[in-house]
């Protein structure tokens, strides 16, 4: 009785063993997973200028987006509708920051003579202009292009009010056709978003002219 209860014993080890071995091979075969984040290439950062008042403060921010899209996987979208949440392809760094951080950026080299603060700012910084987004539409398929579609408003904080509204949509070319291609696309797009935001700004802040 003894040795049957010991071999069975034995038996029992040695499978908890083998498991143990196959989940350190499944772990140590396990893709490393990449992280991407939104910039704008060297060649392709913002070379036109735009004149607006000195010390004009604007706040950029709250930018949001869809739900399905808060989450650390890069979503892509399949022809069926349906969509992919890669585990191995991710931001680093939530995608609404990286939005209003790209979109700040980009309008701190764009409108040189303003100062930019991004949200949540500090209660005693005297913001002029707040920049607030809401992205209605981010979709690609990695074989073809990006759509992105977002709806922006400029609020002037001091009249508590919006002075423009706007629904902006762009298409862009992935390429190459992979997520480093993808953030790109997004980068790119988010450049053109970036300057229709810098005209608005300008137009906006103009002084009145005096007869």
């Amino acid at each position: 009785m003894k040795k049957n209860n010991f071999n069975w014993f034995r038996f029992i080890i040695c499978v908890v063993f083998v498991l143990f071995l196959n989940g350190c091979v499944s772990v140590s075969n396990s893709p490393n997973p990449r992280f991407y984040t939104l910039y704008t290439p060297d060649k392709e950062k913002p070379n036109q200028e735009f004149n607006i008042p000195d010390n004009t403060i604007i706040g950029i921010g709250p930018l949001r987006i869809p739900e399905y899209l808060n989450r650390p996987q890069i979503v892509t979208n399949n022809k069926d509708k349906t969509v992919i949440f890669d585990e191995f392809n991710r931001w680093a760094e939530s995608l609404d920051f990286a939005l209003a951080r790209l979109i700040n950026n980009n309008l701190t080299l764009m409108l040189k003579d303003a100062s930019f603060q991004m949200f949540p700012w500090d209660f005693a910084i005297a913001v002029k202009y707040q920049v607030i987004a809401d992205v209605i539409q981010l979709e690609n398929n990695l074989n073809q292009d990006l759509l992105f579609a977002i709806q922006w408003s400029i609020i002037d904080l001091e009249k508590k009010r919006a002075v423009f509204t706007k629904r902006s949509e762009f298409r862009q070319d992935i390429y190459p056709h992979n997520y480093y291609g993808f953030t790109q696309a997004l980068s790119e797009a988010t450049l053109s978003l970036s300057k229709e935001i810098a005209q608005e700004l300008v137009s906006v802040t103009k002084p009145p002219q005096t007869n």
